[in-house]
């Protein structure tokens, strides 16, 4: 009759099995990464059957000492191992990570020799098992493995935001719980395996919230990239283009949307004067300026070299009433390279227009910024093709 241990291995070696599938099925994993999934659950099972296998053969009194021997050094050989894959598994490469390769090396080493020297198993007349007088030193390996991978799931949580620290840090208690269970208790709670493959199964799901997060999160980085202006920090041409598509789908613009068309006056001036980082200070200054005064909840938009767009609603009142604040603005603005700025502001409103467009509405807020920009150079005296 199948023992109730047996089918508890069974039931964990099919788990491992669909765990390989699903590795191999998921497409956000390198060849690599799939390789050390393998890796991790090819050695809890293959551990798993030896431990397996050392109760199996333990008191068949007509079999002859070495299976048994055999399979008690796999044992206490895969066992740590299957504890240090963990580790593997989340990628870590660090002194711990070196200090565990150390312990697993030289506990492989002392396995060997203690199965032809009885330092570890004790076999009797009957073919029944028993710790060796070395057994403490298996005992010291376990527990320093553990403490390892404790450390190491610490170190490899400091990377995941605090909800998923908490999944990741129970899911070691998990594995460590179901060891200490086992060796505590030992005889029928045979519950080692059961912890590791629950974990690996685990881990598994956690990783690939994980490497889902880390996907969305590059994503919305890239679109906040793309979106932003890289040297004044207000939105991008990206920003604009879209915004002006979804306006233009609308059938008609609310009667007091407006647009504001802002060019910066002798930026040419001053980069050929002072230089480009001097121009650079203008731009970052106007748009400094601009988004000040419109406030945060309204959009600037950098559509060009010194060229900003602001699309909002705002009445005619609170137009001036935001012009003059632009005109203060500007007048208390210095910068470390050049101490005055100067901006030619246009403007349309949808209400003095039937069924504009956004688009087209920006182009007469253009127009009305040229003619404010001719006037700025007529009042000053200076060609506007040279500055």
């Amino acid at each position: 009759m199948i023992s109730y241990y047996t089918f508890v291995i069974m039931l964990s070696l099919l788990a491992l099995g669909i765990l390989c599938i699903l590795v191999k099925e998921n497409a956000r994993l390198t060849e690599s990464e799939k390789r050390t999934f393998y890796l991790t659950y090819g050695l809890i099972a293959l551990s798993a059957i030896a431990e397996w296998g050392g109760i199996q053969l333990n008191g068949l009194a007509d079999l002859p000492k070495w299976p048994l021997l055999t399979v008690k050094c796999i044992d206490y050989i895969l066992t740590p191992f299957a504890g240090g894959v963990f580790v593997r598994q989340m990628g870590i490469r660090n002194l711990w990570s070196r200090i565990l390769i150390f312990i697993l090396a030289v506990n492989t080493v002392f396995q060997v020799i203690a199965a032809f020297t009885g330092w570890m198993t004790h076999i009797d007349e009957t073919n029944h098992y028993s710790h060796g007088p070395m057994y403490t030193w298996y005992i010291a390996v376990y527990v320093l493995v553990i403490i390892i991978i404790v450390i190491e799931f610490i170190l490899f949580g400091k990377s995941f935001r605090k909800q998923n620290k908490v999944s990741l840090y129970s899911i070691a208690i998990l594995v460590v719980i179901g060891i200490l269970i086992q060796e505590m208790f030992g005889g029928d709670f045979r519950t080692g395996y059961l912890a590791f493959t629950l974990g690996a199964i685990l881990m598994f799901i956690h990783l690939s919230e994980f490497t889902q997060q880390a996907s969305d999160d590059y994503i919305e980085a890239q679109k906040i990239q793309i979106t932003t202006d890289a040297l004044t920090g207000v939105c991008s041409r990206h920003a604009y283009s879209a915004a002006l598509e979804n306006l233009n789908q609308k059938e008609t613009l609310p009667p007091d949307f407006v647009a504001f068309s802002i060019d910066i006056n002798e930026l040419k001036h001053v980069n050929d004067t002072l230089g480009h980082e001097a121009g650079d200070e203008l731009i970052c200054g106007a748009a400094d300026c601009i988004q000040k005064v419109m406030g945060a909840g309204i959009p600037c938009y950098r559509t060009g070299g010194d060229e900003f767009v602001v699309l909002t609603e705002m009445s005619h009142d609170m137009i001036d009433r935001k012009l003059s604040e632009l005109e203060q603005a500007l007048n208390h603005w210095s910068g470390n390279k050049v101490k005055e700025l100067h901006l030619a502001v246009g403007y349309a409103v949808a209400s003095d227009y039937d069924d504009m467009s956004a688009e087209k509405l920006v182009a007469e807020a253009d127009l009305a910024m040229y003619e404010a920009k001719t006037a700025y150079y007529k009042s000053v005296g200076k060609e506007r093709r040279h500055h």
